[in-house]
């Protein structure tokens, strides 16, 4: 059978006129917010050679990457799935500055596959990164302005997940032993496989009791600020650790909506300092996420300190109660020149003016008409319309 010409791909939509304007009236928002914190915007293209792309990125970028050929060079190139390697090699190749540099962006990214089963495999992508400051004010600014993005979006009761996977890196990196089985160590902290996390240590005699008894407790390293003070007793007095804490503690102390997981390790292989994410009621996911990445601009050739986050304004918007219609005016198609130079006064001002089309029917559900110019004794004039 043959398939409509009008289908679309699986976790493909469309986006329709109401949820478009809502979406990009956020958009325009949150970029006015990005600039007035000192955010300069990039654009980066919409492919890549995939090289690129993945350059010093997480290990499952490639599998979320369509691939092509390019057809100019004959080299390997993808879509991109993630907006801020691109950012990062901006700042690290292109614009190669000294000192610290705010970048945002917002564009369209493609998934292979969904990240669930209601998803879109197409996002609208939307973020702010700061490079070359490794100090906590940076962590602090990049969360305090997620948290206003989420505020712009009219969503006021956020709640913070703090973790760092730099503890987890460092209770490995205290013995080879541990580092050539980092992954399965990640795996069983992360699902908090006590049980097996327990088996599997036994097996490893050589390593101290300390660091084992410090893995065992981190799967239950989870709730509220209180964690921080259970953290201290148990984990070993490692500089990293303390660091760690020390960063965590400073941004629990301004935020009292927040939990923390410090078994919560997915970013271990990218993170390299705080990471976090904002969730909200009626969201069933995690609507911003961030951190820090300082290693990842050394595979292009510049190493910066970085921090940032990003969320799918898709996501969000499809969260957020209807847009109600815009107020609008109507007016009869004329070619009259005095009624033509109100409607672009008007226009100017901000004001939507729709011309009717004569021997028609108008139907337009993104605007509701409150005025009407229609003319009068020779003049046009605006009059009010009762709905």
């Amino acid at each position: 059978m043959r398939a409509s010409n009008w289908l679309l791909p699986e976790f493909i939509s469309d986006i329709l006129p109401a949820e478009a304007r809502r979406l990009e009236e956020l958009r325009r928002q949150l970029l006015d917010l990005y600039r007035c914190s000192g955010f300069e915007l990039v654009a980066p293209p919409l492919v890549e050679f995939t090289e690129s792309l993945f350059a010093g990125q997480r290990n499952d970028l490639p599998l979320k990457t369509a691939i092509l050929v390019d057809q100019l060079s004959g080299r390997t190139i993808g879509i991109r799935p993630d907006i801020t390697p691109q950012v990062t090699r901006i700042d690290a190749h292109l614009l190669n500055r000294q000192g610290v540099t705010r970048l945002c962006y917002c564009g369209v990214a493609f998934h292979t596959k969904p990240n669930d089963l209601i998803g879109d495999r197409e996002l609208v992508q939307i973020g702010a990164e700061i490079f070359g400051y490794a100090g906590i004010e940076a962590d602090l600014q990049i969360i305090g302005l997620a948290h206003q993005t989420l505020k712009v979006a009219g969503i006021h009761n956020a709640t913070l997940d703090l973790n760092h996977p730099g503890i987890m890196r460092a209770l490995v990196a205290s013995h080879p032993a541990l580092e050539s089985e980092a992954d399965k160590l990640n795996a069983f902290v992360r699902e908090k496989a006590i049980t097996s996390l327990r088996v599997f240590l036994n097996q490893l005699d050589e390593v101290p009791e300390g660091i084992k008894k410090a893995l065992l407790a981190l799967p239950n390293l989870y709730g509220g600020k209180e964690v921080l003070e259970q953290a201290r007793q148990c984990l070993p007095k490692l500089a990293e650790i303390d660091s760690a804490l020390n960063d965590l503690e400073q941004i629990a102390q301004r935020y009292p909506m927040l939990s923390i997981d410090l078994a919560d390790i997915s970013g271990y292989d990218y993170h390299t300092g705080i990471s976090f994410a904002l969730y909200a009621e009626g969201w069933h996911n995690a609507l911003v996420r961030g951190g820090r990445y300082d290693k990842v601009a050394t595979a292009f050739g510049r190493e910066r300190p970085a921090t940032g986050f990003s969320l799918n304004l898709r996501s969000l918007v499809q969260g957020l109660a209807s847009a109600e219609p815009a107020e609008a005016i109507k007016t009869l198609w004329t070619d009259d020149a005095a009624q033509l130079a109100i409607i672009q006064q008007l226009r100017q001002a901000g004001q939507i003016v729709v011309q009717l089309f004569p021997n028609t029917e108008q139907t337009i559900e993104e605007y509701v008409f409150t005025q009407e110019l229609v003319l009068d004794n020779d003049q046009w004039q605006l009059k009010s319309i009762n709905n």
